[in-house]
């Protein structure tokens, strides 16, 4: 049997890892090679630091990794991968796996943590896990839009902001509770959805992502002019915590612990707000996942694929994107409401297009249109970067580090398994990206 034979042109891969490696030093020569610190003893005298060692390592690793890559891109261009894609092309759904596996992690985590760590070491792991819940569930909204009908949209923190403001104004200005509130802020979030929905209606592809990213900003620059109503930069503080039915977590008669004849513990508003986000998180996922399942989903799935076609078969393209941004809305502003009362104090710097980048990072590294590629993809970035805080000077350098190695390993994300919405037999099983070119899936 014959075998392949792969040549490599050896003086353009290191050409390329050479061009790659220069663009790297010119950029890292200010970024890592200098550093301007305060010197000890002297006052407010600064001084300026030189790390050459950190600086090499640096070019290094960017030559070694642009010629790994190029050699990557021969070896499957030369049809050496063929072989494995063939002998996968039907591959087991990875989701219905871990889908059990996560659930009883997520409700197990808190527990595990109180009992090896104690109720004071436990709050801060407690406090992460409910920060990667609400990215969770901010991926899954998005995953409405994006990953299902095929709509870029790069303003999504325009609908967290807005949900975020109806709990706060709302409760300010009307006293409601948070239970009240949550669903009105959902729901004006969706009624600015359908007003971001209708002017985009004719676009596509970039055009839309401009008009999104657009929409985002002005929702920024609104509330943080709106001084007399949006309170703006100062924010708006002492936003109303959350009640167990009517029971406050407060010490001393009619709190949550003197009903239950518990001893007082500030550990058990943590607890509420871990397990509030994690219920409106599945609730997110059930919801999306019976939508897909139903026309409406189908529709927004044939959207994704051909909007020509899509339009041919009779289906209305018009009420498809707005019922998708509706309801990507409509969860963004619970995740928002869930944020505010969390916080307790929200401004519109916490709403800036870093946020959008973020969010839409974690949809497309976990993989489009799957639910549980935006959890794997959040528990890497949110947890992952928040446990290592302290290299806050490096974490936007492995951020796009691991955004490049996703989409030249993956480029359909982590999971991009297809499982049909659909099928004729009830033994379906997914079928790998991998076979289906982009775009046409």
């Amino acid at each position: 049997m014959e075998q392949s034979q792969t040549s490599f042109n050896w003086e353009t891969l290191l050409k390329d890892a050479a061009l790659a490696a220069l663009i790297a030093a010119l950029l890292a020569g200010v970024m890592l090679g200098l550093r301007v610190d305060v010197a000890s003893g002297r006052g407010a005298e600064l001084y300026l630091e030189y790390r050459w060692p950190l600086f090499g390592a640096a070019v290094v690793a960017v030559f070694v990794g642009r010629l790994l890559m190029g050699v990557y891109y021969a070896l499957r261009e030369s049809g050496q991968f063929e072989a494995r894609k063939k002998n996968k092309s039907e591959r087991q759904n990875v989701e219905g796996y871990l889908k059990p596996l996560f659930l009883l992690l997520a409700f197990a985590l808190p527990f595990v943590l109180l009992a090896t760590l104690g109720a004071r070491g436990s709050r801060q792991y407690i406090d992460l896990a409910t920060l990667v819940l609400t990215y969770v569930m901010l991926g899954w909204g998005l995953n409405i839009v994006v990953g299902l009908a095929g709509l870029l949209d790069l303003g999504y923190v325009a609908f967290y902001a807005v949900g975020a403001y109806s709990y706060a104004l709302l409760a300010q200005y009307f006293g409601f509770s948070f239970w009240i509130c949550l669903p009105l802020a959902g729901i004006l979030a969706a009624f600015w959805g359908i007003i971001l929905g209708f002017p985009v209606l004719r676009l596509r592809g970039d055009y839309l992502a401009i008009v999104t990213l657009a929409f985002g900003e002005i929702i920024r620059v609104v509330l943080l002019n709106w001084y007399e109503f949006t309170g703006g930069p100062d924010g708006i503080s002492r936003i109303p915590r959350p009640s167990f039915f009517g029971l406050e977590f407060k010490r001393g008669e009619g709190g949550f612990a003197d009903f239950f004849g518990l001893d007082y513990s500030s550990v058990h508003r943590i607890l509420f707000l871990y397990f509030l986000i994690l219920i409106l998180a599945l609730i997110t996922n059930f919801v999306t996942m019976r939508l897909r399942r139903l026309p409406i989903g189908r529709a927004w799935e044939a959207l994704r694929e051909d909007e020509i076609a899509c339009r041919s078969l009779g289906i209305n393209t018009t009420n498809t994107k707005l019922t998708a941004f509706a309801l990507g809305a409509m969860f963004g502003g619970f995740a928002g409401s869930f944020f505010a009362t969390r916080q307790g104090f929200i401004s519109p710097e916490s709403f800036t297009f870093m946020e959008s980048a973020v969010i839409l990072a974690i949809v497309v590294l976990g993989g489009l249109g799957s639910q549980i590629g935006v959890v794997i993809a959040a528990v890497v970035m949110i947890g992952g970067f928040e446990l290592f805080r302290e290299f806050e000077e490096y974490r936007m350098l492995v951020f796009g580090l691991l955004m490049v190695v996703i989409m030249v390993w993956k480029p359909r994300g982590l999971i991009s398994t297809r499982a049909p919405s659909v099928a004729l037999s009830k033994n379906a099983k997914g079928i790998s990206a991998d076979l289906v070119e982009e775009g046409h899936g």
